[in-house]
């Protein structure tokens, strides 16, 4: 027998064993039963909140997929311990509905987030793959915390028809998955405010590098929109808990980018002057040295030190940006880093 098929195997009869064990268990009230399902959910919920909080601190599902790995099989664990228990007095509606509930659990790791893992290597090459990715996390959030508002609601139900008395005090594990629910929304809303311009940066770029003009003008006019938008969308926000930071970053970050635009036009600048001076030297190159007359001269003469100062202005410029752009960046990060630090809920593995 393989390794992989033993220890799968061994794991199958772990769960069985410890299955019978629950089957045979006698729980003297609804109580103990409920408490016992409680407690069931609130060591999955821990499960499934390291392995989302890791995400958000390491700003990436591919790096933690070790951990994804996990919740399902916790998942499945705990959906075959809680099949395993009696009905109460007959009474299947709690165990049962608990089991849908994992079921929906199951869905979100092992498939919503396995579809989140593949769209996270190509959210990069768009502003609309960003926002499908960013949706989709959304989605997976909500769908988390739907189904566990609906667990909350039965477990309500089924403690009022036993005349069990529940203490409505939210547990540590329930508040932190809904505080990380409200954290990534926050972020994912600024950060696409943020990535618009972003993106449409890298094409500028790309324009500059190939000396495109066309393509150049078109990229700056975008940028220049896309960041006095993003500044006007951001006095809509509001920050979560009242903290400003990533709002704060990205307006620094959206008003380098407005300033990047309006000062890019040296660069087409420079593209025209020297594309002039090739056209004169070219001309110029074509004739005999008997042949060339002043004005030859002097249009080539007067072209290379228009291409010359347009140069330096290039240059100068670029060096600005590209430290201008390291800083902001730098600043955006870092503040991205303290966000989280601050606001999500950290869950440490069991």
């Amino acid at each position: 027998m393989k390794r992989s098929s033993m220890l799968s195997w061994l794991f199958i009869l772990v769960i069985c064993l410890q299955g019978a064990g629950v089957q045979g268990q006698v729980f003297e009230d609804a109580g103990q039963y409920i408490s016992y399902i409680g407690k069931a959910n609130e060591d999955l919920t821990a499960i499934y909140l390291s392995y989302l909080s890791a995400v958000a601190h390491n700003k990436s599902h591919r790096k933690v997929e070790k951990r994804r790995d996990e919740v399902v099989n916790a998942i499945f664990y705990t959906k075959s311990s809680i099949l395993a228990m009696p009905p109460w007095k007959g009474d299947k509606s709690y165990r049962d509905t608990t089991v849908t509930y994992l079921k929906i659990l199951n869905s979100v790791f092992n498939e919503d987030y396995s579809k989140i893992v593949n769209m996270e290597d190509i959210a990069e090459q768009s502003y609309d793959a960003m926002e499908a990715y960013m949706l989709a996390q959304q989605k997976a959030d909500e769908k988390l915390e739907e189904a566990r508002l609906k667990q909350v609601d039965m477990t309500n139900k089924f403690a009022a028809k036993y005349n069990v008395t529940l203490i409505h005090s939210e547990s540590d594990i329930g508040t932190k998955s809904k505080i990380a629910g409200h954290v990534n929304k926050h972020y994912n809303e600024v950060y696409l405010v943020f990535f618009k311009p972003y993106k449409q940066e890298a094409y500028f770029i790309d324009a500059l590098g190939k000396k495109n003009i066309v393509a150049l003008e078109q990229d700056i006019s975008s940028m220049k929109k896309f960041a006095t938008d993003g500044i006007e969308k951001l006095k809509t926000f509001k920050g979560y808990n009242n903290d400003p930071v990533l709002i704060d970053a990205c307006r620094q970050a959206l008003l380098f980018y407005k300033s990047e635009a309006e000062r890019s036009s040296a660069f087409s600048d420079f593209f025209l002057k020297q594309d002039a001076f090739d056209k004169i030297k070219k001309v110029i190159d074509s004739k005999r040295t008997s042949d060339r007359t002043q004005k030859d001269i002097d249009q080539y003469n007067a072209a290379a030190t228009d291409m010359n100062a347009a140069s330096k202005d290039f240059n100068t410029l670029n060096e600005q940006l590209n430290k201008e752009r390291a800083d902001m960046l730098g600043n955006w990060n870092k503040k991205v880093s303290h966000y989280f630090d601050d606001n999500m809920p950290v869950q440490k593995k069991q």
